[in-house]
């Protein structure tokens, strides 16, 4: 079983040999006949799952006119300024972040306090008194200044940062992105579990509207680096996953210990979100 030492290097390597063979505009199989590899093990290689000999990366290199040591040369781009946690209201991403804030030694911040501390108004208020179209002016500026910050954080994302479409962007370029998931039926029972019924006043199709949100979204969340189902793990599962996932992408940790940090064992979110 390969360390988690080797699996970021081959992970590096994956992504270094993808966007190479795309700037050449070749497909797969082009660069593996002419690098001498099978289809299936050049696939592999892309994937971040192939042990490769030095050799047959030497062949691999010379295919995409690089040398070798180009091929493994430590990416130049910055060190991600954040982990940012995307998903419609429900998925658990305020119960995870403060846990994994903790667990990596980061502070946790929720973007949405932060537009409501710049604009000295409730999310309720804000809304009502100027609209989304300001919302989200404010939501791109707490967004700049937050990865402009030195501080490393973990970041809970509003659910409609998705149609933000300059925060998002910058988001994706600047930080690891996780887009925690969940079934409509449980988006909607652990908001009303938080004692927030407004997504059910009058309104018989809450659920159908629910679900077409979702469907609407999902296509832009899964532009996320890593995706988690929380309907389908409990909390602990959860936090073990992206544990792992995080450290093979060069997050360290502070403990490797959960058990010191305090936690509900139930994903639930704050009542007065703005999603």
């Amino acid at each position: 079983m390969l360390d988690k030492k080797t699996r970021k290097l081959l992970k590096m390597l994956a992504k270094r040999v993808r966007e190479a063979r795309t700037e050449r505009g070749e497909t797969a199989r082009e660069l593996a006949e002419r690098a001498g590899l099978s289809l299936r093990f050049y696939s592999q290689l892309e994937a971040g799952e192939a042990n490769i000999a030095i050799g047959r990366l030497a062949g691999v290199a010379d295919a995409l006119q690089l040398t070798l040591s180009e091929l493994l040369a430590e990416s130049a781009e910055p060190a991600p300024r954040a982990i940012a946690l995307v998903g419609l209201r429900g998925s658990g991403k305020s119960t995870v972040g403060p846990l994994l804030a903790a667990h990596f030694g980061m502070e946790f911040v929720e973007l949405d306090r932060r537009v409501e501390s710049e604009a000295g108004l409730s999310l309720r208020e804000l809304f009502e008194l100027h609209g989304e179209d300001y919302y989200r002016r404010l939501e791109n500026q707490c967004v700049s200044a937050l990865l402009e910050d030195d501080q490393q954080v973990v970041v809970a994302l509003s659910g409609g940062i998705v149609s933000n479409i300059d925060a998002y962007k910058q988001l994706l370029r600047t930080c690891t992105t996780v887009w925690l998931k969940a079934r409509p039926e449980d988006h909607m029972q652990r908001v009303v579990d938080q004692g927030d019924h407004r997504p059910m006043e009058d309104r018989e199709n809450a659920m159908a509207e629910l679900r077409a949100i979702l469907a609407a979204r999902a296509p832009l969340y899964s532009k996320a680096d890593i995706q988690l189902d929380t309907s389908a793990d409990s909390l602990d599962g959860v936090l073990e996953q992206l544990d792992s996932l995080l450290q093979e992408r060069g997050w360290s940790v502070v403990s490797d210990d959960w058990s010191g940090i305090e936690r509900r064992q139930s994903i639930v979110v704050p009542p007065q979100s703005q999603e």
